[in-house]
């Protein structure tokens, strides 16, 4: 792996790993189209840093100041589920809370698998879904999902994150086409905290 690459980035008083950017959609807005990365940091990786790699970079800093530790970055974290999973039982020892931010493909990348429970069960805190529209034409429009029934599934995927009583967000980008009071409503069905981001891209 090139040492430039950024694996950890710090904002919002959060410390910030980005350790993959494969993702399961092709979203729109997504800020791979437009840019390299975000708050000064290039999240484009020459290649994927093992697990060794990232735990080393975790170890070298001051986790204690931050208010917690996301995966987030340029890609869908989940990609890499099993790395997730160490990566959060070796922080959550170290009292550090974690939250996921994802796409929400879970069940269709590990159908045989309850994610969301070993999610919970490596000590996650919070779970943070992309649920970017409020019907499924307009999200395939917007983000143009690897597989069929995307949105159904990433709904079904948050509803088991609520069930595992670990904290549940819904988010989406503020843009013409996605209804946010719509989406406030399904957030309040579900009993998540909700989410608007904004836009920086182009038109």
């Amino acid at each position: 792996m090139n040492r430039k690459d950024t694996i950890i980035y710090e904002a919002h008083g959060n410390l910030y790993l980005n350790i993959t950017n494969r993702c399961t959609a092709e979203c729109i807005f997504c800020i791979k189209r437009y840019s390299d990365g975000v708050y000064g940091h290039n999240l484009r990786l020459t290649s994927e840093p093992s697990l060794s790699e990232i735990i080393n970079e975790l170890s070298k800093t001051e986790l204690s100041k931050y208010k917690e530790v996301v995966f987030t970055g340029l890609g869908e974290p989940l990609l890499r589920l099993d790395d997730v999973l160490e990566i959060t039982k070796w922080l959550t020892t170290r009292g550090v809370p974690v939250r996921l931010d994802t796409i929400g493909h879970a069940r269709l990348l590990y159908p045989d698998r309850n994610v969301a429970r070993e999610l919970k069960f490596a000590g996650m805190k919070v779970v943070s879904v992309s649920l970017n529209a409020q019907d499924e034409d307009t999200y395939n429009r917007l983000c143009d999902p690897k597989f069929k029934n995307s949105y159904e599934k990433m709904l079904e995927f948050a509803k088991d994150v609520s069930k595992t009583g670990m904290e549940l967000r819904f988010t989406v980008v503020n843009l013409p086409v996605v209804d946010i009071e719509k989406c406030r409503e399904i957030a309040k069905e579900y009993c998540a905290d909700f989410k608007v981001r904004g836009y920086g891209g182009p038109v």
